[in-house]
């Protein structure tokens, strides 16, 4: 008899602009260990998974998951591969993936064990984990652009991080100077690796991190909120940001596909908002909103 799989390998093709959903899809659903690499001139996303994991089910929910990009009108296409593997190497070589990046004019994201001091630049420390916003994306970068022009432009004393993933949004806020930041998720899981990248960049006294439905969420209104969530989703919360934005307030809307930004900001108009100014970065628009 052969001797059981050490690993589950799941590979699929990954598109720039989808590249990091799909690694925050392989680690909500047990991944031990994910990469990127470069495969004849494709990037395809390789996730590890423990023998125990049912392997018939993470296919399935993959397929699932893309068919569910493929909806919103991402390239997602179904090419996904499972093999069993008995090679750990990957254990390290994930981090790879994971490198410094300097962002706007005064921002550098970094991974802990790559942490460097860069002068003219605050270091934002974030532990890839089970949650959204490792500040590779498109929607991450241009949202914290905008934040760090809000925050050295208006100097709001207290924001909303709606959706917070990672806690990228939340900590670079409290970074740039904000005193106060409340951070929201429903996921378990990225609310506990926002506490700890909030306890590693030294924050905790300035970011609260807390369980929360967005949709059902009561907040006092706030001169700065913070949603980095797809696009069908602000359509569909535009009057809540109405309940949670101060009069005058701004309000930065990130996860928007380009092509979804007019759509975006006229559903904002119709709950009180005035589009202000917009980021695009790798296909991806950020809005910057005035609550009128």
């Amino acid at each position: 008899m052969p001797a059981p799989p050490r690993f589950w390998e799941l590979s699929v093709g990954a598109p720039e602009e989808i590249s990091e959903g799909l690694t925050n899809f392989a680690w909500e659903h047990g991944a031990l260990g994910v990469l990127e690499e470069e495969v004849g001139g494709e990037s395809r996303l390789r996730a590890f998974f423990p023998p125990e994991a049912s392997a018939e089910v993470l296919v399935a929910r993959l397929r699932e998951y893309l068919q569910g990009l493929r909806t919103l009108g991402f390239a997602a296409r179904d090419d996904t591969r499972l093999s069993a593997v008995t090679d750990p190497g990957w254990a390290v070589a994930w981090r790879d993936h994971f490198q410094p990046r300097p962002v706007g004019a005064r921002l550098l994201i970094a991974p802990p064990w790559d942490a460097p001091c860069v002068a003219g630049r605050t270091t934002i420390v974030i532990e890839p984990g089970r949650a959204f916003g490792t500040g590779q994306h498109g929607s991450t970068v241009g949202c914290l652009e905008m934040l760090e022009r809000i925050a050295e432009r208006e100097r709001p004393s207290r924001a909303l991080d709606l959706g917070t993933g990672s806690g990228i949004l939340a900590i670079a806020a409290a970074r740039l100077g904000i005193a106060r930041i409340l951070a929201i998720d429903s996921d378990p899981d990225a609310l506990a690796n926002a506490r700890t990248n909030v306890a590693l960049n030294g924050v905790s006294e300035r970011v609260t991190c807390s369980p929360g439905d967005v949709a059902t969420l009561e907040a006092e209104r706030a001169p700065l909120v913070l949603a980095n969530i797809l696009a069908a989703a602000h359509v569909r919360l535009a009057s809540v940001y109405g309940s949670l934005v101060a009069l005058g307030g701004l309000l930065v809307l990130g996860g928007v596909l380009e092509a979804e930004a007019d759509d975006t900001a006229e559903a904002a108009a119709g709950a009180g908002f005035a589009r202000r100014s917009t980021l695009t970065r790798q296909g991806w628009a950020t809005l910057e909103l005035i609550r009128t």
